[in-house]
This record gives C-alpha cells, sequence and structure tokens, in this order.
C-alpha cells in the first residue's frame, strides 16, 4: 500500500489566490461583501492556477456499493434497497440526478461495491466486491481491495479531468454507510460511538442505541491508534468510503476542486488528507450533516460549511446544491462592475 499513497501534492498557487483576492476586492462591493465565499472562490483560483475561473463544466461521482455491517440490524433496509435506490440512478431518477439536471451538471454513477451480482444499467461497473464483510466479525476489506477502490477513485477523476470537467462534487449510495463512516471517525478522532453516530435513514432511539453499541464493539475489537488510518479504512469503512478517499487524492493530483457531501464524504475527505498531507486544500465544503460526526469532522479537516439546513439526503445533494451557490458567486465576481463604474457624484 505504501506506493499508493507517495503522492506529490503541490501546494495550490499562492499568488493566484492572492490575485482573485484583489478582483473581489476591486468589485463595487462592501469588502469581504461575499462573506465565505469570497476566499472558496480564490481558493478555486488557486487550485486551477487561473483568476479567469471557469466552472460550468461539473459533475458528481456518487460512488455505490453495500456493506457486510447491515447483518447486525443496524440499518432499517438491506442490500435490496441499495438495487433499488441504484436503478433508480442509473435512469436518472433519483433525487441527486433531478437536483444535478437543474444545474447543469452530469452525474457519474459508479457501482464500486453494490452486493448485487447483475449488472444495473446506467451505472460504471468497477465493483471491487459484493459489499464488504461484517467487521463485527473480521476485517471489512482486505489491503488489496481498499488500493483497488482509492485507484479507482484516483482514475474516475483523471478521467474526468480528460473530459474537461472543472468542479467535481462527491457522492455515495449504499445500506449501512452512516455506520461504517460513525465507525471511522470515532476511530480517527479518537472519541466514542456515541459521539460519531446518527440516526442514518430514520433508526428509532432504541435503534440509534443498537448501532452505537455495535460501533462500541468494533472499537474494542480493533483497538485502533488515532494514525492507523489505513488499518481503520480497511477494518471498519465501506468501498464507498475507500472510492471517495481516491475522489479527494485525484482532485489534489489533477489541481481540480472536489467539494465535499454530507457525513461520509467527509470522512472520506479526512481519511484522504491523513493519507496524503495536503489534500485538504482542495476540497470545498458544502453544507453541515445532521449526523453528529459531521461538525467534528470538517473542524478537523479546518474547513467551514456554506449550508446550514439538516440535510440528510445523500447521493451528493448538498454538493450539488453548492454548484448553483457557486455559480451566483461566480456571477458577481466576473460582473467587473467597480466603484468608478458607478460614476458616482461628488
Amino acid at each position: 500500500m505504501k506506493e499508493l499513497i507517495e503522492f506529490a501534492i503541490d501546494r495550490p498557487d499562492e499568488a493566484m489566490r492572492q490575485r482573485v483576492k484583489e478582483v473581489w476586492d476591486g468589485i463595487a462591493k462592501p469588502l469581504n461583501g461575499m462573506g465565505q465565499f469570497e476566499p472558496i472562490i480564490a481558493q478555486i483560483g488557486a487550485i486551477t492556477g487561473t483568476a479567469d475561473i471557469d466552472i460550468y463544466k461539473k459533475a458528481v461521482i456518487v460512488m455505490c456499493a453495500d456493506n457486510g455491517i447491515v447483518e447486525e440490524q443496524v440499518s432499517l433496509f438491506g442490500y435490496e434497497m441499495t438495487a433499488i435506490i441504484a436503478g433508480e440512478l442509473g435512469k436518472g431518477s433519483t433525487s441527486v440526478c433531478k437536483m444535478a439536471r437543474q444545474v447543469g451538471a452530469d452525474v457519474i454513477p459508479v457501482d464500486i461495491g453494490i452486493h448485487q451480482k447483475e449488472e444495473i444499467p446506467g451505472l460504471i461497473r468497477h465493483k471491487v466486491a459484493h459489499a464488504t464483510k461484517n467487521f463485527i466479525k473480521e476485517p471489512a476489506m482486505s489491503e488489496e481491495e481498499v488500493r483497488k477502490a482509492i485507484e479507482i477513485g484516483i482514475a474516475m477523476v483523471s478521467d474526468c479531468k480528460d473530459k474537461g470537467y472543472q468542479l467535481i462534487a462527491t457522492g455515495e449510495l449504499g445500506m449501512g454507510n452512516t455506520t461504517t463512516s460513525s465507525a471511522m471517525a470515532a476511530a480517527l478522532l479518537q472519541c466514542k460511538a456515541e459521539e460519531t453516530t446518527g440516526t442514518g435513514a430514520g433508526l428509532s432511539r432504541e435503534g440509534l442505541m443498537h448501532k452505537s453499541e455495535v460501533i462500541n464493539k468494533a472499537l474494542e475489537k480493533y483497538r485502533f491508534s488515532k494514525d492507523e488510518t489505513l488499518r481503520i479504512l480497511a477494518s471498519v469503512g465501506g468501498l464507498d468510503i475507500a472510492g471517495l478517499v481516491g475522489v479527494f487524492i485525484g482532485g489534489a493530483v489533477y489541481h481540480i476542486p472536489v467539494i465535499i457531501d454530507g457525513v461520509i464524504s467527509a470522512v472520506a475527505a479526512l481519511t484522504a488528507e491523513r493519507l496524503v498531507p495536503g489534500v485538504k486544500e482542495y476540497v470545498v465544503p458544502s453544507h453541515l450533516s445532521r449526523e453528529p460526526a459531521a461538525k467534528r469532522i470538517l473542524e478537523e479537516l479546518g474547513v467551514h460549511p456554506i449550508i446550514d439546513a439538516g440535510l440528510a439526503l445523500g447521493e451528493g445533494t448538498g454538493a450539488v446544491m453548492m454548484f448553483s451557490l457557486l455559480d451566483i458567486a461566480l456571477s458577481v465576481y466576473h460582473s467587473g462592475a467597480t466603484f468608478g463604474d458607478l460614476h458616482l457624484g461628488s
């Protein structure tokens, strides 16, 4: 695995970041009047190496996979629900598809580990395994499976770069993935499951308690230290998370800004940063998921969510919402209107 994570990550262009800031400061508006959008647009300029920022061609990569931990009744639904929703995703009829069409973005759904053996029309098939294993009984993935999933994510970004995509959002689909992400968050942050675990797709209070108990049992079983990032991912993570880790690393390698979606995506971003320091300079926040781990993970990454609306829809929907907000912010940035243009009287 060592060769996988030895990437040379260049820092974003700080001179270009300053140039974008100067453009913002020259626009006829109060200084810093666009709030967090000004440094985010400057960050995109620094990543892409230009002050003439263009994010017209956008995509959301949705990693789809099942998780063996659903055997422990931590989810309201089983593997069959992933296949059903993935089928609708392939048809372009799920929430993220509708939202992406509205903002002119493309949806790129990837079967990286759905339990169903039959191919699902409309999904790119990069299946590493037919779901992960039950991490209470054994590690969720082998080192080889983790490596393959991360490489797939990196390759997806390389392909997007070749096709001219300028901004990527991250999404996921799969039963049990709020359990895997909560377990990873607890291990990465060295805290108890109760501090990172939420109700996912609508668990009852009793269901939430059981979910936390399962995660704590796993934490006791594996006894992770904070710096065992790869072991944490392989032991209690998911193929969707590993694939998204690759997407975030790929964004840094190929200088494409990548938007974090909810808690699962955020866990993947933190994992990528721990594996390849410097990746976080290439990630853009979107919203604050209502899952308990989300705020702590984003704080650990040093990013601040723009949208705080209690979103928990998944699929990359919150990240796609960020597309439209960035387009609106850029309409001001590209306006070119200065105070001098306003012909202010004396």
